[in-house]
């Protein structure tokens, strides 16, 4: 089995056939939920989240995302448009905007700041640094380059259809509704589900009131415990492993306390646990409620984005016993969410997709323990090796030639190279083969050859 490989279940519930339109399409996508954990953890799963999809539905075992950036924009925008990144745009998490001089986070655009005065980019979080990159607090999906499934159905029903996206990240939210849905997703500065001004121009009357309720409090003084007797899980005796993250004031084994609710980590504590993905079903069946889904002929469109796999994931990685943990309260979330469309739509006219935008690997900790060798890499260390010095003397370039890097793209110094009149493609082709001897680099490919479309097969 390919461990990093993503799964993908459809349903087409008992009585729902391809010459009648289900009333919704309810599309729910689950951050690195890699291909095995569902089967891998399975044996204590209800009946009601997935093992519903696998016998009602069908389970595609070999599914996978055939680009080579496998993270949460990337997969969620493949998963919403068919396209690949090199299509749709969306590349990375963050890319190096060499215009601006400077790194960009995929959905940020300062024409569009959040509603919410007090829920600016948060910088707090040390699991999610993705984020503090962004330079605004605005969000859109401008920088998606293609249409998503959910905007030509919106465009197809001309005003009629509902569209709607939700997750705890903003981009699993806004890569799924697409330019003509709705996007929501939490603000852990302002502890609240936000949008921004590129969806509205205040917030709908619901959307205050559900978080006048405070959804993160009942949270407050509370552990994320196990959900079931220690002897039924798989890693009941792995729960301290050295390589898992000790995050200050959570730590590495159970009961992991969230802390009284005023911590500055308190609200991330809650998406690096199943919180988040409750805190997610909560907002989307007001949303389902108080947004009318499903009730008229018209085919609407709700995505569910759960974020809390990809975090503990991680954390503690996807062979551990809060993943294992994290899985069975995901099946009885999953559950939740689907007898509440039972009751509000009707299964019977629903399709229900479930994918994951991405897998995710074990920690090399993990695996060095099965005798299969595995380390991680250190990119910061590349400029620095005798190999680049001896090709910054080569080229006669006297700074540093790699510019910058975020994975997994190595970005060169091209100033540098300019001044020194070399031939761009050249040097390129240099540092790639340069990159190909260092440990853990499996395949490195050049700017000018992916433009051309020769990039040779691995």
């Amino acid at each position: 089995m390919n461990f990093l490989r993503p799964i993908l279940f459809t349903c087409l519930t008992a009585g729902w056939c391809a010459a009648d339109s289900p009333k919704l399409i309810l599309q729910i996508t689950v951050d690195q939920l890699r291909g095995d954990l569902p089967t891998r953890f399975g044996e204590h799963l209800g009946e009601g989240g997935f093992r519903y999809l696998m016998n009602a539905g069908g389970v595609f075992k070999n599914a996978h995302h055939a680009h080579a950036n496998t993270e949460t924009i990337a997969g969620h925008t493949t998963l919403s448009t068919g396209a690949h990144p090199a299509a749709h745009g969306m590349v990375g998490n963050v890319w190096f905007d060499r215009t601006d001089g400077r790194l960009v986070y995929n959905v940020e655009d300062d024409r569009y700041p959040l509603l919410s005065a007090d829920a600016d980019v948060d910088d707090s979080t040390e699991i999610d640094p993705t984020q503090r990159t962004a330079n605004s607090d605005g969000r859109s999906p401008a920088n998606i380059a293609v249409s998503t499934f959910s905007d030509e159905l919106a465009i197809h029903h001309v005003d009629g259809a509902k569209v709607f996206g939700v997750s705890v990240k903003d981009r699993g939210a806004i890569a799924m509704a697409g330019h003509a849905g709705k996007a929501f997703w939490f603000s852990k500065q302002a502890g609240e589900f936000v949008t921004s001004r590129f969806y509205y121009d205040a917030y709908p009357e619901w959307v205050t009131a559900f978080n006048a309720t405070g959804p993160t409090q009942r949270y407050a003084n509370t552990s994320w415990e196990l959900m079931h007797d220690r002897g039924t899980y798989l890693f009941a005796d792995h729960d301290d492993q050295p390589w898992e993250t000790d995050f200050p004031g959570y730590g590495r084994t159970f009961p992991h306390a969230f802390g009284d609710g005023t911590g500055k980590y308190f609200t991330t504590l809650l998406t690096v646990s199943p919180a988040g993905d409750e805190m997610v079903l909560d907002f989307a069946r007001e949303l389902i409620v108080q947004e009318a889904i499903g009730q008229d002929d018209i085919t609407d469109y709700l995505s569910v984005s759960f974020s809390s796999t990809d975090y503990v994931g991680h954390l503690f990685g996807p062979s551990s016993l809060e993943a294992e943990d994290n899985i069975r309260r995901l099946d009885r979330t999953l559950a939740h969410l689907l007898a509440f469309v039972d009751e509000k739509v009707g299964l019977e006219h629903t399709l229900i997709v479930l994918s994951a935008d991405h897998g995710g690997p074990d920690a090399p900790g993990f695996v060095n323990q099965y005798g299969i060798e595995s380390a991680l890499v250190d990119p910061e260390s590349w400029d620095k090796t005798p190999a680049f010095a001896r090709l910054k003397e080569r080229f006669g370039i006297g700074e540093e030639l790699i510019q910058t890097y975020f994975h997994p793209y190595v970005y060169l110094n091209k100033q540098a190279i300019a001044a020194a009149d070399l031939d761009l493609a050249a040097v390129e082709s240099a540092v790639a083969a340069e990159l190909l001897k260092l440990d853990g680099i499996a395949a490195a490919f050049t700017y000018t050859d992916l433009m051309a479309g020769s990039v040779p097969d691995t």
